[in-house]
């Protein structure tokens, strides 16, 4: 039995491994992070891209996954030493499920996009802001544009008042940079087929637009963890 964590910028999963499923899955924000969260008695497996948790949370025996962390891939061409363990987490999980070369797309805060090519060599990626982030962007730097909610549907073409060109800009504006990013990755491998595979909080947005993205689970990062922990702890 393990209790995992993937401890985000915003809110944080947590989940307990065992016979062979994780259960109890939920979302709670990061900011109300604690010891407490965590049973007595079993082992404990978690990433986090927040340093000030992990300093909180450092009485408690607890495997974290970094980039010194064994992967079971050659990770020869990136810099580890500043390569989130959210995104390591990600890339175990798919290169242990995925046909490759694949790409995970983790739409949350930041939206990361992880690439592993088909001789498990983690070739880097990208990171772009999510849609809140660009909300909470246009809202705190302005005078006058609100804080917008999220809406499943895309924009029509042309914004007629200043919520609409909001979402204009931002919906459809990240659904074509997405895109993009796909057409550049896809180039990396002109004669081979790229999976991808969407997870995080706002994926369904992405998945509903972009229909070649398939949705990896709500338990994608969390079996990441539970693999990295397997490969350096057991």
């Amino acid at each position: 039995m393990i209790f995992l964590m993937n401890i985000g910028n915003t809110n944080t999963q947590t989940g307990l491994y065992s016979g062979g499923t994780i259960s109890g899955i939920r979302t709670l924000p990061t900011k109300e992070i604690d010891s407490s969260i965590i049973p007595d008695g079993i082992s404990c497996a978690a990433s986090t891209v927040v340093p000030a948790v992990r300093k909180k949370l450092s009485a408690r025996n607890i495997f974290w996954l970094d980039g010194t962390c064994r992967t079971g891939l050659n990770m020869h061409l990136v810099d580890i030493a500043t390569l989130g363990s959210d995104r390591i987490a990600n890339i175990i999980r798919l290169a242990d499920t995925s046909a490759l070369p694949a790409v995970c797309l983790d739409f949350g805060t930041a939206i990361t996009y992880d690439i592993v090519d088909a001789c498990r060599v983690f070739r880097g990626g990208a990171i772009a802001p999510g849609r809140m982030l660009l909300r909470q962007s246009l809202h705190n730097y302005t005078a006058q544009l609100p804080l917008i909610p999220f809406f499943d549907e895309l924009p029509a073409a042309a914004g007629t008042n200043t919520v609409d060109a909001m979402r204009l800009g931002i919906d459809r504006g990240v659904i074509g940079s997405t895109r993009e990013l796909i057409a550049d990755i896809k180039s990396l491998f002109p004669d081979e087929t790229v999976r991808l595979v969407g997870v995080g909080g706002d994926c369904k947005f992405f998945i509903d637009h972009i229909p070649e993205i398939e949705y990896g689970g709500n338990d994608y990062t969390l079996h990441g963890i539970l693999k990295a922990w397997e490969l350096n702890v057991q």
